[in-house]
């Protein structure tokens, strides 16, 4: 089966107000919400690029999944 489209991508980050900043002035993209997920110990905001979104997440303990994905990975743009 051939994918039709991408429903959302997740980027995690170190810094979300600086995030949201980035995609915001640099790139154009509003903002339409921001969550505190506290059972996942993560912040997120999102953005529509067309008919997908981007999640930003950031981690709000070093117990979170996404912290433990920056400490590998680091975090994307």
């Amino acid at each position: 089966m051939t994918p039709t489209h991408i429903e959302h991508i997740g980027i995690a980050v170190n810094n979300l107000e600086e995030s949201i900043a980035y995609y915001e002035k640099v790139l154009g993209l509003k903002c339409y919400a921001i969550e505190d997920v506290k059972d996942q110990k993560v912040k997120t905001a999102f953005f529509k690029v067309g008919q997908t979104k981007i999640e930003l997440l950031e981690a709000t303990s070093e117990e979170s999944p996404v912290a433990k994905f920056l400490d590998k990975k680091g975090p994307g743009k």
